[in-house]
């Protein structure tokens, strides 16, 4: 009933209720057991990963020492460094020409969008995440809260422990269903849905936990699962969405009348994405440099724990005592008294060191060859991180020495840049979907730093009619492709950089009277940012062209000018002498306007070429 018009409502189908979600609950339990075994390994990384190795290792080693020494640390520190040294751009691209300037103004918004969601320090994350376990996921939603009340597009870090999926499967997209977990205050939760006070009495799914350094009570929180499952209606993948608590359920698509035959997103696909450092068969999973590196760590820290165990004795002394001695044990072993009285007589019977034989030669050898081992397994060499073997002290071949040690580094971030097509690819399917109000930018040039500011709503890019078949519209998508640059060098890489530039401004690459051989050659080369460098090589030879023409049509002009103005005999002075005319002449006037507003690099390529 209507409170305001007093007029019956139609009852809304509830096609998810609490059989539906009971049975998620026991699908997200199978989940769960399938990802066991996961859970565990990651909860471990984790404690390798913060120097607590021993905490496995106790009780199978005898070395009373428990050294952490920090080398898989390092790894993945250095790792991370070069990831956020090449930190991404994304460069989007129109399909059809009707669409360049769509793509041009999403160059310049979505790296705006990603900046207000704080995208660089979830990229962080994510990658410490990706080095440990081998894997890190970005979650791409739509949060209405942001912007006060607005909306905007969110890029967040998931836990790994707290997503499940179907077991088995390689592609996320292909799970039947997907969830995601999270805790939250039980009392908030009763605030914000009056409907479930005191309904939410214990938590109905056990989560993994890490093994915190601080004691974490969740006795006052409720387990909220976030459910995403997939319908085909038609030819079309409808992406659901269902968020429950318990069994009682908060929201659901398919008991919206508004979203049941469209769905929660318009791409359809799970707002998920997965970045995967090295994978493994049946997983969208993969695993990372802890467990890569976590062996040789291990030996590592036992062989230096053995050596300093024996440093330790050989630097602090034992001595056999015999029995009824001559000398008092207590006055012996403090190291204050400068006099130890003695009854009686004293020989090596009754006293006597304990001899401690020195670490040899080929255990120091074995402890440098693990440490190599690691190295090596990693790519982490010393060079790597700036420094170099004897002999090699040139800038420049320590540079070359680096770059040629990053290949492992660059393959990393490049699958990096692949997971972040996707992520650019959901942002820019959420932007279609939600920015129907018009919203402003700030956009800074990166070539002078000028600032101007965009208005942009989704308009440009929703689909677009194109005429009629019999009665029905037809209608056509912008389509777009994006690709990735790195909007953050390291200082090598930009060495490297200025160094082939001066290269090819030295061999005349930037002369448009040699246009055509630089070009040859730069069809021959591979370098990023190669289609500017040639773009700008073949203005500058249509230019150089268009020059040539103007300037040889300025001295047939001038040359027909003086002839009606001075007569035969200043018509055989200029045709003969060569010169240019006086500014004073008609035809001096006539160049001096032609020239009025070229650029500097015109007018000095026309007074070359006169």
């Amino acid at each position: 009933m209507d409170e305001t018009t007093g007029v019956a409502m139609p009852q809304i189908e509830q096609v998810i209720g609490t059989e539906q979600v009971r049975e998620a609950m026991q699908t997200l339990n199978d989940y769960k057991g399938g990802k066991g075994n996961l859970e565990n390994r990651i909860i471990e990384d984790e404690r390798w990963y913060m120097l607590r190795h021993w905490e496995y290792l106790r009780g199978k080693s005898g070395a009373d020492m428990e050294p952490t020494s920090g080398w898989l640390f390092n790894v993945i520190s250095n790792k991370h460094a070069d990831a956020m040294d090449n930190f991404p751009q994304p460069n989007i691209y129109a399909r059809e020409q009707s669409d360049e300037e769509a793509a041009k103004t999403l160059s310049d918004v979505i790296p705006c969008v990603l900046e207000r969601a704080d995208f660089e320090q979830t990229y962080s994350d994510n990658w410490w995440e990706k080095l440990k376990h081998g894997a890190s996921v970005y979650s791409i939603v739509w949060d209405k809260e942001a912007e006060n009340g607005l909306g905007d597009v969110a890029v967040r870090m998931v836990d790994p422990l707290n997503i499940y999926w179907e077991p088995g499967i390689s592609d996320i997209q292909k799970s039947r269903n997907l969830f995601h977990v999270g805790l939250q205050d039980t009392d908030l939760l009763e605030q914000q849905y009056p409907d479930l006070r005191g309904k939410l009495d214990g938590q109905s799914f056990t989560m993994a936990r890490y093994q915190y350094d601080e004691s974490i009570d969740t006795s006052e929180k409720s387990v909220v699962v976030d459910w995403y499952y997939k319908r085909k209606i038609g030819t079309k993948t409808v992406l659901h969405y269902c968020q429950f608590v318990g069994d009682y359920v908060i929201y659901a698509t398919e008991n919206d009348p508004a979203r049941r035959e469209i769905g929660w997103y318009d791409h359809g696909q799970y707002p998920f994405v997965f970045d995967v450092l090295y994978p493994e068969k049946g997983t969208p999973f993969g695993f990372g440099f802890v467990a890569i590196c976590k062996d040789p760590q291990m030996y590592i820290d036992r062989l230096s724990g053995n050596i300093l165990e024996n440093t330790a004795m050989a630097t602090r002394p034992r001595y056999l005592v015999q029995d009824n001695n001559a000398i008092n044990n207590d006055d012996f072993t403090d190291g204050k008294k400068r006099i130890i009285p003695v009854s009686g007589s004293l020989d090596d019977l009754h006293i006597r060191k304990v001899d401690v034989d020195p670490v040899d030669g080929n255990s120091i050898s074995v402890l440098q060859m693990k440490i190599d081992e690691m190295k090596e397994t990693s790519g982490n060499r010393d060079v790597t991180a700036g420094s170099s073997g004897s002999g090699v002290t040139a800038a420049s071949a320590i540079a070359a020495l680096q770059e040629a040690g990053n290949k492992g580094s660059r393959d990393m971030i490049a699958g990096a840049y692949r997971a972040y097509i996707k992520v650019n690819y959901q942002v820019l399917e959420l932007i279609r979907q939600f920015y129907t109000t018009a919203r402003y930018f700030r956009i800074v040039s990166p070539n002078d730093g000028a600032v101007s500011y965009r208005e942009f709503s989704n308009q440009a890019i929703m689909p677009q009619q194109t005429g009629m078949i019999g009665d029905v519209i037809t209608y056509r998508k912008p389509v777009f492709d994006i690709k990735i640059t790195a909007q953050k060098r390291s200082a090598v890489a930009r060495e490297v950089e200025n160094q082939r530039a001066t290269e090819m401004y030295q061999m005349g690459f930037f002369n448009p009277e040699r246009a055509q051989e630089a070009m040859i050659a730069l069809d021959m080369m591979e370098f990023e940012g190669k289609d500017k460098v040639l773009q700008q090589v073949q203005q500058g030879q249509t230019l150089m062209n268009l020059i040539q023409q103007m300037s040889a049509q300025m001295q047939q002009m001038t040359a027909l000018l003086g002839a009606a103005v001075g007569g035969g005999g200043e018509q055989s002075e200029a045709s003969g002498s060569g010169t240019a005319p006086s500014k004073d002449t008609l035809g001096g006037k006539t160049a001096q306007a032609m020239t009025a507003n070229a650029t500097p690099y015109a007018n000095q390529i026309v007074g070359a070429a006169s």
